[in-house]
């Protein structure tokens, strides 16, 4: 009878299994051995070409800090004396010395870098490979929303690299990485392209980067990412690690970008973005189904007096293209815009309505642009503030309950440098106005009388004078 049983079980397991059909590779495929000990595979007629394309960038910055008395001085002995006329504060000024590298992009000394290699720098100087002369550069332009900067030195017959079409670059592209890291001098890494059109990872406000596996370190930033024919696809610009040292993400700046900024940075100093005038935002899936299945830009709303609002753009337009190219994400038409120059005209496609429809707009400059919003930003005494966003306090690791603004840039020799504000500081408080927004920031500034200003950086508080 268990027998009868057990056999009943195994034939009802038959009838109610599930099968699968798993694809399997044709196991007889040959492999092909790239080298047979005849020769030795190797890149280094490529890689001769350029090495001499980029250089070694050493900067210097004075920076100034206020060191805070010993509570020493206040025993009551040396009260008796001074009585409250102490200063609570010495100013002092150190030097702090930064490496990076740089592209030469010209015959005549101009040599691509990032921003956040020469931020902030009293002096920049480069070298060269095989050459043991240091050249003292001069600061032609830079960008920080990009992180791109071009410096010059006076030099000629120097190897330019050559710029390739970054809008070509492919996954799985064998790349080079060049720079010097941790400054050891000229170094080559090797890897290849993990993606493309990565975007929306908070390192800069233009996004578009090439992402390789390629090593890149402190000191490679503003090196260069040439793809297996020694053609510039990038400039290496970031990485995602814990260790601090390299963990197989890098991020670089594609060639096409880079070259589109460093021209205007050249020829006038300055890069000035096309201006559009919308708050936009991403499409999930639920959403895409209004639009026919399509993604893009959604407009959530037009500002007053923007080149959108003068064509007629409206809440719940999808932004699907740009003069022809496609749009399918909120940051790619921030980047598209920001390409092209105040009073470009530009045709956007768009959907309304489940209709697909299309408007000529005159760009505005994005330097002019209305602040409409708290998303904006505000340039005080020679430093920029935009809000303290969820996002940027998880960024920087700081606590929720920090309320305040945020200084994403500092202009040298400006007020608020020569008072040694930092990138990323937070401000609190002016005067006796705690700042949670940049409503209240921008009020708290109104007057033109000197301020006291109230800062947070990393878990201490102090206080300068504006």
């Amino acid at each position: 009878m268990k027998k009868i049983v057990v056999a009943f079980m195994v034939l009802v397991s038959f009838i109610y299994a599930k099968s699968i059909d798993f694809q399997y590779a044709n196991s007889y495929k040959m492999r092909k051995f790239p080298a047979n000990g005849e020769y030795i595979l190797s890149y280094n007629n490529v890689l001769s070409k350029v090495k001499n394309s980029v250089v070694n960038i050493s900067i210097q910055k004075n920076i100034k800090i206020n060191q805070t008395i010993s509570q020493f001085f206040n025993d009551p002995f040396f009260k008796q004396f001074f009585g409250n006329k102490l200063p609570q504060q010495i100013p002092q000024e150190r030097v702090q010395r930064a490496l990076g590298s740089g592209v030469i992009v010209s015959e005549d000394g101009y040599i691509i870098t990032n921003n956040h290699v020469i931020d902030g720098a009293d002096k920049i100087t480069v070298t060269i490979p095989g050459d043991k002369k240091e050249y003292e550069a001069k600061l032609i332009g830079r960008d920080a929303k990009s992180d791109i900067a071009v410096i010059k030195i006076e030099k000629k017959d120097l190897i330019p690299v050559e710029f390739f079409d970054s809008d070509r670059v492919k996954v799985g592209d064998v790349v080079f990485a060049i720079g010097n890291p941790f400054g050891v001098g000229e170094t080559v890494t090797h890897g290849i392209v993990s993606a493309v059109g990565r975007n929306s990872m908070g390192i800069e406000e233009y996004e578009n980067f090439i992402q390789t596996d390629a090593p890149i370190n402190p000191g490679n930033s503003g090196g260069a990412l040439l793809n297996s024919s020694g053609e510039l696809i990038g400039i290496n610009t970031a990485i995602v690690t814990r260790s601090g040292s390299s963990a197989g993400i890098g991020f670089a700046i594609p060639s096409n970008m880079v070259r589109s900024i460093a021209k205007q940075l050249i020829e006038k100093g300055v890069y000035k973005r096309g201006y559009l005038g919308v708050s936009i935002t991403d499409v999930s899936s639920d959403m895409s189904s209004f639009y026919g299945g399509k993604f893009g830009a959604l407009v959530t709303s037009v500002g007053k007096d923007t080149p959108a609002k003068k064509v007629g753009l409206k809440r719940g337009d999808l932004i699907i293209a740009v003069d022809g190219k496609k749009v399918d994400s909120a940051s790619a038409l921030k980047n598209l815009i920001g390409t092209y120059q105040p009073g470009a005209t530009v045709t956007l496609t768009f959907i309304r309505d489940k209709a697909t429809k299309q408007l000529k707009v005159k760009l505005a400059s994005y330097d002019n642009a209305p602040l409409q919003t708290d998303s904006a930003q505000v340039t005080y005494k020679g430093m920029s503030v935009e809000p303290l966003t969820a996002t940027k306090k998880s960024q920087m690791g700081i606590s929720t309950d920090i309320q305040g603004v945020v200084v994403t840039d500092i202009k040298p020799k400006s007020p608020a440098y020569e008072e040694g504000i930092l990138k990323g500081d937070i401000i609190i408080q002016i005067e006796d106005k705690e700042i949670k927004s940049l409503n209240d920031f921008k009020k708290a500034i109104k007057s033109k009388a000197k301020k006291r200003v109230w800062i947070y950086r990393q878990g201490a508080i102090f206080a300068v004078v504006l």
